[in-house]
C-alpha cells in the first residue's frame, strides 16, 4: 500500500468518520459464485437458452414462475454451497471497529456477508437476498425464510407440488417470488434500501468499493455522489477496468487498487487497526 493512501487513512480513523463499503459480485467470486452475467447464469427452457437478465424479470415470473423458482433454487444451492471468504471476514471486522460510523452497500444476494459477521442494521442488501421470498401478489411486504425443508436442487430441477406447497405466502397462501431485485423493477426504501443508500453516500468520508461492475443504477449514484465531495477517500479494488476505478482516478483522494478482495481489504484493516 502506497504511503500517500496509508496517511489518508490514518487521518480518516483520526477524525473519526463514516465509511460505506460498496460490494458487488466480484468478492463472492472468490468464494467460488459464478458472476451473475458468467456462463453458469445461462437457463435452459424446453429447446430455448435464456441469458439472466431474461430469467430475472417480473415478465418471466408471470409466464413461467416455476422454471424462474427453479432457477433461483439452483442459485441458492451454489450459494449455500459457498463460504465467506476473507474479503467478507475484513468487511465484517471493518463493522465491528466503526460500529455507527460504519455501512455495507451490496448488490449481492447471497448472504455471505452476514454470515461473514456483518449485521443486518448496517447492511443494505439494495438487490435482496436469495434465502428470503415475499408474497407475490403482495398482500404485504413481510420477507419469509424460504423453509429449510427445501434443501439443496440440482441445475434443470423441476420445483415439485410439495415445493410449490411450500413456496406458498405463510399469509394468505398465494405464491411468492423470490426476494430479489428484478432487471424490469425499480429500487425502493422498504424492501432495497434506496434512499437510506444515497443518504449514507452523501454523509460518508471514506467509500471502498470492491468487485462491482457499475453496471446497475443505484451504485453508480453511491460512486457518483462520492466522487464530488474533493474531501472524502475514494478506494477501488477490483482485479479488472470498471468506472469505478475511473471514478478513482479522476479523484484528489482516489485509489485504484487492482487487487481481489482478499489481497486488498486485510492491508485496508490492519492500517484502520494500527496504534500508528
Amino acid at each position: 500500500m502506497e504511503r500517500r493512501l496509508k496517511e489518508l487513512l490514518t487521518s480518516f480513523k483520526t477524525l473519526d468518520g463514516k465509511m460505506a463499503v460498496l460490494t458487488g459480485a466480484g468478492i463472492s467470486a472468490e468464494s467460488g459464485i459464478p458472476t451473475f452475467r458468467g456462463p453458469e447464469g445461462y437457463w435452459t427452457v424446453g429447446s430455448k437458452q435464456y441469458r439472466p437478465e431474461e430469467m430475472a424479470t417480473r415478465t418471466m415470473f408471470r409466464i413461467d414462475p416455476w422454471e424462474v423458482w427453479s432457477w433461483y433454487l439452483y442459485r441458492r444451492t451454489v450459494c449455500r454451497h459457498a463460504e465467506p471468504n476473507l474479503g467478507h471476514i475484513v468487511v465484517g471486522k471493518l463493522e465491528s471497529i466503526l460500529a455507527e460510523r460504519f455501512r455495507l452497500i451490496t448488490q449481492n444476494v447471497d448472504g455471505l456477508h452476514l454470515r461473514a459477521g456483518n449485521t443486518l442494521t448496517a447492511t443494505y442488501q439494495i438487490h435482496g437476498n436469495i434465502n428470503y421470498m415475499r408474497c407475490s401478489r403482495p398482500c404485504s411486504q413481510e420477507l419469509f425464510p424460504i423453509p429449510t425443508a427445501i434443501g439443496p436442487t440440482d441445475r434443470g430441477h423441476s420445483v415439485t407440488d410439495e415445493e410449490k406447497h411450500l413456496l406458498c405466502c405463510p399469509l394468505c397462501g398465494f405464491m411468492t417470488r423470490p426476494h430479489v431485485l428484478w432487471f424490469d423493477e425499480c429500487y425502493d426504501e422498504m424492501l432495497f434500501r434506496f434512499e437510506s443508500s444515497l443518504r449514507w453516500a452523501r454523509q460518508i468520508d471514506l467509500l471502498i468499493v470492491v468487485g462491482t461492475s457499475g453496471a446497475t443504477n443505484l451504485p453508480t449514484q453511491i460512486g457518483t455522489l462520492v466522487a464530488r465531495k474533493a474531501e472524502a477517500l475514494f478506494i477501488d479494488i477490483n482485479p479488472r477496468p470498471n468506472p469505478f476505478r475511473e471514478l478513482a482516478l479522476r479523484h484528489p483522494h482516489g485509489f485504484a487498487l487492482e487487487a481481489t478482495s482478499g489481497e486488498a481489504l486485510p492491508e485496508i484493516l490492519a492500517q484502520l487497526e494500527s496504534s500508528d
